[in-house]
């Protein structure tokens, strides 16, 4: 291996008493971390005598020893270089800080974050303003209107994998409020519930001719998921080419790819909004919409790294045990292997994934580029969500809302032409403008010579 420690790497030659302290660290830090355990410092892998000893305490240590909980947070894996093992656990950036060692308390000795290539205990004041700005709204914080739960449904699925849920398994997973009630993630894990999540199919390219529509749901949140994968599996359909030479067979999505997006819209759904995900198949592709956008404090850089930071770990853990998540930030990259960052939409409340069909030989989107041909759908698509959440804000006229477009357009364009576009004059647009810029949907740079800078919040 031969690298040296970073601000997400840290090496441990053996298990020691410092593993909690850089868990951490890592839990606070907001891109989170990697501890490997059987390489010193240098980076040089010298391996692991208790492979499976040390993998099951490291486990326990993590499950016990910190607080606010870090499962769903963690993973434990083994790493094996030039016939020699080593343990690499994963830790995602929480959304429930300050995290600390339990037995030291919310302190500056049991309180850490990561600063460069070290764990360095965290001062009182920034554990106070981490504590005020904690997440609140936290599905396992939200008590479920409905208390006569059943879970037979999830018991299967956990058996399927080798679990034996005892009598305290929704203590155990998360699924109780602090005074014992079953919270929002109990809800979405009961045998029945609410909460149904659409597959919507249309002929042609846009939302005008609806010739499906399916909802899966109220049922667990995990059956819900499976029929969607296997719904989306059987559109998936597989195109044959027989040649000369051989039989060859491709499908219109990468399939991975697809799965992966699927199970990231639903693990990472805001459900608190009672919005779920939703999955539209059009003539020339599909679209992924989850609710929520990007979690605070994370920026598309780290995103489209694979960092993980779970808007719900409760269900990313649970998820992670019936094996639909394999492990914490690899769903992103695996999408990227086969489609371009161009695929992923950012809206203020929402995220959307875009596939478009492949109608040649599967290759790599690269802005977007489908069979060799350069497709115009990722544009379209954009053009569209866009006009969509215009159209939605209500306190915008109408003319209001046709100049927003235009300048979504064209950010330089000038008065005269949009006067010019709306058949309007230039003090009618002059009153236009002021009004988007006093609801903060606008904003001026550069003066004269500049540019519109367009923000779109819901108001």
């Amino acid at each position: 291996m031969n690298t040296s420690e970073t601000n997400r790497i840290e090496y441990k030659l053996k298990l020691n008493e410092g593993l909690e302290k850089e868990a951490v660290a890592f839990l606070n830090y907001r891109e989170g971390g990697a501890i490997y355990i059987g390489i010193d410092k240098t980076g040089v892998v010298q391996g692991v005598a208790d492979l499976d000893g040390d993998m099951l305490k490291i486990k326990d240590r993590l499950r016990n020893n910190i607080s606010p909980s870090a499962m769903g947070l963690f993973d434990v894996a083994l790493e094996k270089k030039e016939g020699l093992e080593s343990i690499k656990i994963t830790l995602a950036s929480g959304a429930e800080k300050p995290y600390y060692i339990k037995k030291y308390g919310m302190s500056e000795k049991g309180c850490y974050i990561r600063t460069g290539t070290a764990a360095e205990p965290m001062t009182s004041s920034m554990i106070d303003n981490l504590y005020a700005t904690r997440v609140r709204n936290s599905l396992k914080q939200i008590k479920s209107h409905r208390q006569d739960l059943e879970f037979n449904q999830l018991k299967i699925y956990y058996e399927g994998k080798g679990y034996n849920l005892n009598h305290q398994f929704t203590k155990s997973l998360e699924m109780q409020t602090m005074d014992g009630a079953y919270n929002y993630v109990a809800y979405l894990m009961a045998d029945s519930n609410g909460n149904s999540m659409k597959v919507a199919k249309y002929k042609g390219t846009n939302r005008i001719g609806l010739i499906e529509n399916e909802e899966y749901g109220y049922e667990s949140l995990i059956k819900a998921t499976k029929r969607i994968l296997d719904k989306l599996d059987l559109e998936n359909t597989t195109h044959t080419k027989i040649t000369y030479k051989e039989r060859q067979s491709r499908r219109l999505w990468n399939a991975s790819a697809l799965k992966e997006a699927v199970i990231n819209a639903i693990v990472h759904n805001d459900f608190s909004r009672e919005v779920p995900p939703k999955f539209e198949i059009f003539d020339d592709r599909i679209e992924i919409t989850s609710a929520g956008g990007l979690i605070d404090g994370l920026s598309k850089e780290g995103f489209f790294a694979g960092i993980s930071m779970p808007r719900n770990k409760e269900i990313m853990r649970i998820f992670k045990d019936v094996e639909l998540v394999e492990s914490l930030g690899s769903g992103v990259p695996r999408i990227l292997e086969n489609y371009g960052k161009e695929s992923f939409i950012f809206l203020p409340n929402f995220m959307r994934m875009v596939f478009p069909k492949s109608e040649g030989s599967f290759i790599k989107n690269e802005g977007v580029v489908i069979g060799g041909a350069k497709s115009e759908v990722i544009g379209e698509v954009i053009g569209e969500v866009i006009g969509e959440v215009i159209g939605s804000l209500d306190n915008l006229t109408i003319k209001q809302k046709e100049v927003l477009l235009l300048i979504h357009d064209n950010s330089k364009i000038s008065y005269k032409q949009l006067g010019e576009k709306l058949t309007v004059g230039e003090g009618a647009i002059l009153k236009h403008i002021r009004n988007l810029k006093s609801k903060g949907y606008i904003k001026r740079i550069g003066g004269t010579r500049g540019y519109w800078e367009i923000k779109i919040n819901e108001k």
